[in-house]
């Protein structure tokens, strides 16, 4: 036994160093409840890991990326998964992105580049952990929101719909009209800080001409 781990000692470290990786990042997307949580970001990492090892051991000198070079695109498979359309909006960029950069950091770890994936794992600890907060600065500032509006077919409506985006301080982008079953709809991008949103918002609850929307 003792035999067989000197010989794969450096396997060994570099499955061990990707456990850990994955379990920061993975510790990290769990607190926040996130759908790729932590053991799943452990088995990600660790199997980037194995996968490159294995590639490297295959491939020897002839083509030590062989095997590696496939595990982009099957991890962006798992990423697809997790990405879901939430009414008009897009729910798990993040999330996916995390499982890419973990593996990203697990091929690191197999490969020996522990410095790298070391660096690698406090830049994505940093965004993921702190720079939420950043995020939500700029969004205040300006934010981009696909809204879906639903009201009586009246040309005098969407008219004070439109006056009251402006009223607010929003720009639109992409306006798109359907009309189904006698209903009538506008969708917009709306982009604006967060008070014009919310003041926009308060419009539409008010509003007993606008059947519903999705914001």
């Amino acid at each position: 036994m003792s035999a067989v781990f000197a010989a794969h000692h450096g396997e060994f470290v570099s499955l061990v160093v990707a456990l850990l990786i994955g379990a920061c990042v993975g510790a990290e997307r769990e607190y926040r409840s996130k759908a790729a949580g932590f053991r799943t970001l452990i088995l990600i990492c660790v199997g980037s890991a194995l996968f490159t090892l294995l590639s490297l051991r295959i491939g020897g000198t002839v083509a030590p990326d062989r095997i590696a070079s496939n595990i982009i695109t099957g991890i962006g498979f798992i990423g697809a998964g997790v990405i879901f359309k939430d009414g008009v909006n897009i729910a798990g960029l993040t999330t996916a992105t995390s499982i890419w950069v973990t593996a990203a950091l697990g091929m690191a770890a197999g490969a020996g580049q522990f410095a790298l994936a070391g660096i690698g794992l406090v830049l994505v600890i940093t965004v993921l952990a702190f720079f939420e907060r950043l995020q939500l600065v700029i969004d205040r500032l300006n934010h981009m929101r696909p809204c879906r509006i639903a009201f009586r077919s009246d040309q005098a409506t969407l008219a004070a719909i439109e006056a009251a985006i402006t009223a607010c301080g929003l720009r639109t982008a992409n306006r798109k009209f359907l009309r189904e079953r006698g209903q009538f709809s506008v969708s917009y991008q709306l982009s604006g800080n967060e008070d014009a949103h919310a003041r926009f918002v308060d419009y539409l609850l008010a509003n007993e001409l606008v059947d519903g929307f999705e914001y």
